[in-house]
């Protein structure tokens, strides 16, 4: 065979091994493709089935939250109405915590959970004897005493709880009844010791009590409360606090002109 022949059948024999390679190559590829995609597929199922799932959790959580808070909320109008308040005066309080915990930076998730938390700041009360807790007068040390341990009560009863609220909760019933001086209960925390949670609920609570007529007193007007603050400004209250109040006065009055509440012969402490 010439050697022409010979290298002509040569390339033919690679051409025809090349060609079936090639091919094997194809039908691999298909191959792994059509594997591929059964698996994209059922990835996706699973993908879009932990989806959904995740979708019901989520709408779960919503409801847990949800009840959580409505929960909560009824807890502190129940603390409330043991002394006689009304049910505004937690809804004034909410509000002007969450005022206040934005003015002072709080992100806007820590400053709701601190509106629905801050109704509980005295949820303690409900362990307190109708005796003392409606006393038209003025306390003699043993009432006194036994009137300032609704703080700890309150904290007693949500620190072992989980969830932020009720953590919240046990911070600002334990301490808004705190002094930024010290000279507070039921610890004697001072400055930046106290929570912030506390700290602000103190502001709202003395706010709204002072602006409201009890049994044992009249309603105090503006000019009488805003002297207070600014006496007791770093005193009583956080100075940056009583600061944020006065530059947000304006919300706090739309608050208490929305949730107003009439006054009933039955108030308490």
């Amino acid at each position: 065979m010439p050697y022409e022949d010979k290298l002509i059948s040569e390339l033919e024999t690679l051409k025809t091994s090349f060609t079936n390679t090639v091919e094997k190559i194809e039908k691999d590829i298909r191959r792994k493709d059509k594997i591929m995609q059964r698996s994209d597929e059922r990835q996706q199922k699973e993908y879009d089935t932990l989806q959904d799932k995740l979708e019901e959790v989520k709408t779960l959580n919503k409801e847990i939250i949800d009840n959580q808070r409505e929960a909560v909320f009824q807890m502190g109008v129940i603390g409330e109405t043991r002394s006689k308040e009304t049910a505004n005066h937690v809804i004034r309080v909410a509000e002007y915590s969450h005022i206040l915990a934005l003015a002072y930076g709080l992100d806007e998730e820590e400053a709701e959970t601190l509106r629905q938390a801050s109704p509980l700041h005295d949820i303690g009360k409900v362990g307190i004897p109708d005796a003392i807790l409606n006393k038209p007068g003025h306390f003699n040390d043993e009432e006194r005493e036994i009137m300032n341990a609704h703080a700890k009560m309150g904290y007693d009863m949500f620190i072992n709880l989980s969830g932020p609220i009720y953590q919240a909760a046990a911070h600002v019933s334990h301490e808004h009844h705190e002094k930024y001086d010290g000279s507070g209960y039921p610890r004697g925390l001072k400055g930046e010791d106290i929570h912030i949670y506390g700290r602000i609920t103190a502001v709202a609570d003395v706010f709204d009590a002072l602006g409201s007529d009890r049994v044992y007193k009249k309603a105090w007007d503006d000019e009488r409360i805003f002297e207070l603050f600014k006496k007791e400004r770093g005193k009583h209250f956080d100075a940056k606090l009583i600061d944020l109040f006065f530059e947000n006065l304006d919300k706090f009055k739309t608050v208490r002109d929305k949730f107003k509440d009439e006054y009933k012969e039955n108030g308490g402490h």
